[in-house]
């Protein structure tokens, strides 16, 4: 009996002994678990695809930061950031917007080109409209959509038909480029101007028709930390990786030229 109570006694500290250990395991595991933060980035319409995939590469590369986008007409961007609203970063589709939030006062230091993009044609798959330059554009009875000219697509739009003397009849002017991009696909329109990255992106839901002219209208995409980023030093971390090797690289992949040297 005495051996038998013994051998309990053991299995008893044995057993609490164990106890005790994972309750310390957890401890420290919870206590080594990374903080969770948001990121959040205000970035052109037309960088939805590469951005998103930067998202995944950068939080594997950051435990518990999430990076939260909002994407829109970079102009459209600029007056919500002007009217107050937070953020950590801004890339813009164009220098004008831009400066425009540079003259705002909500940009930390001094903004960095990290791509260039120019227009192209999109069009339902086929070209059934048989377009082939952009002075088609302006054919009786084509409808045509376009940026509206406050968006960056819509002034580089302008400033082809400037320097072309083609003037364009649009049947509607569209907030970010997306939407004009939406309108083609849909059937909406019989073509739109956009970038040769969103019509990169939609796949066969569009014909890309490419212009020479393209090359007279290159936007150039800054990117700044906000002044005040609720995330001052992750705000820092996204732009240098932007510009580095790995966010070059998917911004290459849909199109995008590289900036300026």
């Amino acid at each position: 009996m005495k051996k038998v109570l013994a051998t309990l006694a053991g299995v008893a500290l044995l057993v609490a002994g164990c106890g005790s250990g994972s309750s310390g395991d957890a401890g420290s595991s919870s206590s080594s678990a990374p903080e969770a933060k948001t990121l959040t980035v205000y970035a052109a319409a037309s960088l939805t695809e590469s951005f998103n995939a930067l998202k995944t590469e950068f939080e594997a590369a950051h435990p518990g930061v999430t990076v939260k986008y909002s994407f829109g007409g970079s102009s459209t961007l600029v007056q919500q950031l002007t009217n107050g609203a937070k953020a950590d970063v801004f890339a813009s589709a164009d220098q004008t917007n831009m400066d425009k939030a540079v003259q705002g006062g909500v940009i930390n230091g001094t903004p960095t080109i990290f791509a260039t993009n120019k227009l192209t044609i999109a069009t339902a798959p086929g070209n059934p409209k048989g377009l082939k330059t952009f002075g088609d554009l302006a054919a009786p009875g084509l409808k045509v959509v376009v940026c509206a000219a406050q968006v960056p697509c819509g002034s580089a739009t302008q400033k082809v038909e400037k320097n072309t003397n083609v003037t364009i009849k649009p049947v509607s002017e569209e907030q970010d480029v997306k939407q004009v991009l939406t309108k083609v696909e849909s059937g909406d329109a019989d073509a739109g101007l956009v970038y040769v990255t969103d019509a990169n992106t939609a796949g066969g839901k569009v014909a890309q028709v490419d212009f020479p002219e393209s090359a007279q209208a290159i936007n150039n995409y800054p990117i700044a930390v906000l002044k005040d980023a609720p995330q001052a030093d992750l705000a820092q971390q996204f732009e240098q990786f932007v510009l580095g090797a790995q966010g070059q690289a998917e911004l290459s992949k849909v199109g995008f030229g590289p900036a300026a040297k």
